[in-house]
Parts: structure tokens; C-alpha cells; sequence
């Protein structure tokens, strides 16, 4: 079986894909702050390469995939944080472990989006012009001015989704692949969270998916299990929306 790192491991989606993918017999190395077999900090630069090097040390430089389930979400301290974890978090982690990834010779990895994202694809903020850029500094700066985490979280989705779907494609011709999922309101201590919140509880509340009710963890790592198997050898650049129809309730006429 594969030798799999999931970050965000502790709680929520990441916890869920840890018990599904170790039920399945795989190796796992989980990163999160706290709980983890790597206990950094996916928001700084600093805790981004200790990960990696503690990955890397874990896997004996032998790693079938990652999965990229850390993330924020709009109840975060700041707006610069959501941007750091939710998309630098990820971009750095996966690029420092592309290597070693590429030697497995199916190396692959799957990004944990948002049907946030979807709500940028016409016209993306600012904000994700600096991420896509890898200006952090620049970011961060724009995110905390915005002063609205909701557009800082939504657009931080769609940069990882545009980077997985950019980066799937140098990667597809080293026979590697790259997918997204977008869940949408999955139940979570995250979502639990933005429902408690009184600038965001409403809202939350009120935004219902077709199927009438958020999904649960497991459905979302269900779709990670398959990605990363041999079943999806030939799904590579995929945004794989698990998310009872949002999008399709968002914005039928565009996919």
C-alpha cells in the first residue's frame, strides 16, 4: 500500500481521510499543530519547511501522495492568516515534496478547495493575483485591508484550485497527478464555527445545499480515497465538487 501525508490530520476532513485511508492500509504521516506525527505551523514560512523535512524524514524519502486537508476559515484572528494557511499552507508543502513525490513514479496529490472558490472564477480578487504570484507579504497586506474574511477565504480557495490545476499540468508529464476537491458545507468544528458566528451565522445557516444538508466528513474523504487510488490513474487537473449541488444551485449554466 502507499506511504500518504495528510495535513490538517487532527480534526474535521483530515481526520476523516486519516481514518479511511489507515482502514484501507496505508502508511500515514499526519501534520497538524497539534495531535500530529509533525506538529508545525502551516502559517509561517518557518513551520511550511518543517514540515516538509519532517516528511520527508518520516517517509525515508519514499511518498505515493499528499493530501492537503489544513485550512481556515472566515472566523480565523485575521484576514492574513486565512491567506497563509489556506493557500501558501498548501502550495509550499506540496512544492517542497514534489520531488520526492515524482520518484514514486505515481506520485499524486489531492488539495481540499471550497465551492467558495466558485464565486471568483468571473472576476478574481486581488488577493489571488498576490498568492498566484507567491507575494505573501503582498497577500497578507491586501487580505487584512479587505477587512471581509469571507472574500479573503473565497478567494484563497479558488488560487489553491487554479495553482492544482496549473501545476497538474507539468506534472501530468512526469505521469504524476494533481486533483481538487470542493466541498461545500461539510459538518465540521470549521463550519460549526462560521454557523456560531454573528456576522456569518445567518448566512451559513440560510445557504442550504439542493440535497438539504451539509455533508459529512467521510463523504468528502470517500473522494479522496478514490482520487488517490490506482481507480483514478487517469483523473489528473480534476475539481471534484462533493457538495449535495451547490455549485450546480450557484451557477448551472457554467462548469
Amino acid at each position: 500500500m502507499s506511504t500518504i501525508a495528510v495535513t490538517g490530520s487532527a480534526s474535521g476532513i483530515g481526520a476523516a481521510v486519516c481514518l479511511r485511508l489507515e482502514a484501507a492500509g496505508h502508511t500515514l504521516i499526519r501534520v497538524d499543530r497539534v495531535n500530529a506525527d509533525i506538529e508545525a505551523d502551516l502559517s509561517t514560512p518557518e513551520g511550511r519547511q518543517l514540515a516538509v523535512t519532517q516528511t520527508l524524514k518520516l517517509c525515508n524519502n519514499k511518498l505515493d501522495a499528499v493530501v492537503c486537508c489544513a485550512g481556515v476559515g472566515v472566523t480565523a484572528p485575521s484576514s492574513g492568516l486565512i491567506a497563509s494557511v489556506n493557500y501558501f499552507g498548501v502550495t509550499e508543502y506540496i512544492d517542497g515534496l514534489q520531488d520526492t513525490l515524482a520518484q514514486s513514479g505515481t506520485g499524486n496529490a489531492v488539495i481540499i478547495g471550497s465551492v467558495a472558490a466558485s464565486s471568483q472564477v468571473a472576476n478574481p480578487h486581488a488577493i489571488a493575483a498576490a498568492m498566484l504570484e507567491n507575494d505573501e507579504a503582498k497577500a497578507c497586506q491586501i487580505a487584512e485591508a479587505c477587512q471581509a474574511p469571507h472574500i479573503v477565504y473565497a478567494a484563497s480557495k479558488y488560487a489553491a484550485t487554479v495553482y492544482g490545476r496549473r501545476t497538474a499540468v507539468s506534472w501530468g508529464k512526469q505521469g504524476m497527478r494533481l486533483n481538487i476537491i470542493a466541498p461545500g458545507a461539510v459538518e465540521t468544528p470549521l463550519h460549526q464555527a462560521s454557523m456560531d458566528d454573528p456576522r456569518f451565522g445567518e448566512a451559513v445557516k440560510n445557504f442550504v445545499a439542493p440535497l438539504g444538508r451539509a455533508g459529512l466528513p467521510d463523504e468528502i474523504a470517500a473522494g479522496v480515497e478514490f482520487l488517490v487510488s490506482d481507480q483514478a490513474r487517469f483523473i489528473n487537473g480534476t475539481v471534484l465538487f462533493i457538495d449535495g449541488g451547490m455549485d450546480a444551485m450557484i451557477r448551472a449554466d457554467q462548469f
